[in-house]
């Protein structure tokens, strides 16, 4: 079988999974609410079963070749997941379905074959090999698993390891269209979007460095209670702030308004380092996104552009108005910043049937 799961682009929203998550423990908290598409790249493998072991080979995007081999026994497979590391994303995810499902399995052999989606950076890599595994297991015995609940044990998965990502990154499941998720202490709910005509971005890796480990421990320590102005300035923006500005890029995006999402963009931008910076300065002023985000030679050619994932000197996006203004603000970049790496996302109109 072969299988092809996207990387996870956010458009808006970010930050607020985690945040929303938080309303179990203070209801005060405002619902989390963000705008996701799958990215035109992704993972693409062959799939087939294998007697009694996980076996996992990855091409990675610079073409370097990884395998690893191990027993379907929960302990080895939850040993793998809590050292971190490249395989232990995968190891968590058949660990969880070893846990959860009463039925037992047999083994699976995955060879992810090409990647041509960024690792690491901000367009959830580790989501996308979450939800490859998880749906090989579905696929090749038969699971009949809806998407959302291959998307649960990717999840599970995901946080058996260090990581601590929030519960929007497994949105890589529903390919590439654009998706809505809401985040409800631990209640979330998906509705899946339609755009009338083609909407163009671009996405650039920074080629620049990040922490998102230090972003996600400063922003959490401002919840579930603010104890002072700079967390209660991020509780604002992750909440109420943030919400009404997806609210109204969501609507924009279902009119195909190219214009309104830039306008909002960066709008959202401005919000975000005006609440955000003072709780992480180290890592959110972020000089080489700003750089980026202001750079004057691709203002005509952009309607506007915000940092991605959890923001940081990791990588930018914009939007533009047709694939002439995408390929000229991608030439523009690599030229002037050969460090950068550019990717072209397109948001495909809903074909009438």
């Amino acid at each position: 079988m072969n299988i092809f799961v996207p990387g996870r682009l956010c458009i808006f929203g970010e930050h607020s999974d985690w945040a929303g998550g938080y309303r179990h423990l203070n209801p005060e908290l405002k619902i989390g609410y963000t705008l996701l598409v799958g990215t035109n790249q992704g993972l693409y493998a062959e799939v087939k079963p294998h007697p009694n072991q996980l076996i996992l080979s990855t091409s990675l995007s610079d073409g370097t070749r990884k395998t690893m081999t191990l027993p379907m026994e929960k302990q080895a497979l939850l040993s793998e997941a809590i050292k971190g590391g490249f395989f232990s994303y995968a190891a968590g995810v058949v660990y969880q379905f070893l846990v959860k499902l009463q039925t037992p399995l047999g083994g699976i052999e995955i060879d992810n074959y090409l990647t041509d989606l960024p690792i690491q950076k901000g367009l959830s890599s580790s989501a996308a090999i979450c939800v490859l595994v998880a749906r090989a297991f579905n696929q090749v015995y038969d699971l009949k698993m809806p998407i959302q609940e291959e998307m649960e044990f990717a999840y599970l998965g995901e946080i058996t390891t260090p990581s601590r990502c929030g519960r929007m990154d497994q949105a890589c499941a529903y390919g590439n269209r654009a998706i809505a998720m809401k985040f409800d202490g631990d209640r979330t709910d998906i509705v899946e979007l339609s755009v009338p005509k083609d909407l163009f971005f671009v996405i650039v890796d920074l080629g620049a460095s990040k922490n998102t480990q230090v972003i996600l421990r400063k922003l959490n320590e401002c919840y579930p209670f603010a104890s002072n102005a700079i967390q209660a300035n991020v509780q604002k923006y992750l909440g109420s702030i943030s919400y009404q500005i997806t609210q109204a890029a969501i609507e924009a995006m279902q009119t195909g308004d190219a214009q309104q999402i830039g306008t909002l963009m960066k709008q959202a931008q401005i919000e975000f380092d005006k609440h955000l910076i003072p709780a992480c300065p180290e890592e959110l002023t972020a000089p080489v996104l700003h750089q980026l985000l202001n750079y004057e030679p691709i203002q005509p050619y952009i309607l506007g552009g915000k940092g991605v994932g959890s923001q940081g000197d990791g990588t930018a996006q914009f939007v533009v108005k047709d694939k002439e203004n995408q390929q000229k603000v991608i030439e523009i970049i690599e030229r002037d910043f050969p460090q950068m790496q550019c990717l072209q996302l397109t948001i495909y109109a809903e074909k009438s049937s």
